[in-house]
């Protein structure tokens, strides 16, 4: 994770109200329900998630994120105050990836942490080594975001039992593990849903099929998503598999379009170029993709609505191009698309070649 000097061409204030507070089904609609903003070229399309398979054509190939959601957030205790403690990943080492926030929901984070400091949580005690991965990752300059720790205690076994779905003050109350599930998750490992596929349906995948669209999947597992402006992503874990990588370049060799579900599986999936190519791999990514570093075999998304500042905008912009994202973003803001993880959809579709 590092600082970026790179800034996003696209501009756009997104209203607080337009946030999704809550899932789809808790508001009265079906997970494919939620709307879906289709954006080419030659214009904007309005629809619903469901209608995914009449917007792409057969031969293409959607890849998708089969990770699986964990528990990641704790109340602790740090100075003798109250926190939330947010669990990134482990490392290989066994070290953890943690962040701290404000108390009670976690709408803050807690950037005046100093090395050697203890977080008690009821399962495990944290011992803050160094600020993650190094100092001064913070792009603000007041303090650390992120830390690498060490557990005397089994803090994953803690947070299986006792912890819940990192979750944000945004949202109108606490919603179950299952709710942070996609339909094909099934490698746990990411500390928040890789959203962009969970308005996926049994039902629209054999849609998808039946009209010659293909489906593979790719694993990466997210770390905590609650960057500030100007921070890049942290390294992830990821793996892409020999049969996912054999389907992107037959797909590509055919003519047709590789449409990554979200900025997870366009940064695995362009974690593994090789010589202009995607062969199968797996370890920690560092890749950002952005406009100065563009998709080398994405060139289509399947996405989520992102804020202004965050990182994830630069890699929409970078797929999508500056103006096709843009007009997609002044549509979403005009007709109140839904933001955040449980909220509205976009399909950005550019030109090709």
């Amino acid at each position: 994770m590092s600082v970026l000097t790179e800034h996003s061409g696209v501009r756009f204030e997104a209203p607080a109200t337009t946030f999704a507070p809550s899932p789809a089904e808790a508001r009265g609609l079906a997970r494919d329900e939620v709307r879906l903003l289709v954006a080419r070229p030659g214009g904007l399309a309005h629809a619903r998630f469901r209608d995914l398979p009449d917007h792409l054509a057969p031969g293409d190939l959607v890849v998708v994120n089969n990770s699986a959601t964990v528990a990641g957030e704790t109340d602790a205790r740090w100075r003798d105050r109250s926190v939330v403690l947010h669990a990134a990943t482990t490392l290989d080492d066994g070290s953890w990836v943690v962040e701290l926030r404000s108390w009670p929901d976690a709408a803050r984070a807690v950037l005046d942490a100093l090395p050697g400091e203890q977080v008690v949580t009821a399962g495990a005690t944290l011992t803050l080594r160094a600020p993650y991965p190094h100092p001064g990752s913070s792009p603000t300059g007041r303090g650390d975001r992120l830390w690498r720790a060490t557990a005397d205690g089994d803090l994953r076994r803690h947070l299986d039992r006792r912890g819940r779905p990192i979750a944000y003050g945004y949202l109108q109350g606490r919603f179950p593990l299952d709710a942070y599930q996609t339909v094909f998750a099934h490698v746990p490992g990411s500390a928040e849903m890789a959203s962009a596929g969970r308005p996926f349906t049994d039902a629209l995948l054999t849609r998808l099929v039946s009209r010659g669209v293909g489906v593979a999947p790719v694993t990466l597992h997210t770390g905590v998503s609650s960057q500030e402006a100007g921070e890049g992503p942290q390294p992830e874990w990821y793996d892409v598999p020999a049969a996912t990588a054999r389907l992107v370049e037959l797909t590509r060799a055919a003519g047709g379009r590789v449409v990554a579900t979200g900025t997870t599986v366009t940064r695995a999936l362009e974690s593994a170029v090789v010589d202009g190519r995607v062969e199968p791999g797996s370890g920690w990514t560092e890749r950002v993709v952005t406009p100065a570093s563009p998709p080398v075999v994405v060139d289509g998304l399947v996405t989520g609505w992102h804020d202004a500042t965050a990182s994830h905008l630069l890699l929409v912009e970078a797929v999508a191009g500056t103006a096709l994202a843009q007009a997609a973003y002044d549509a979403a803001v005009a007709e109140r698309y839904d933001w955040h993880e449980f909220g509205d959809s976009a399909l950005l579709l550019p030109a090709r070649g």
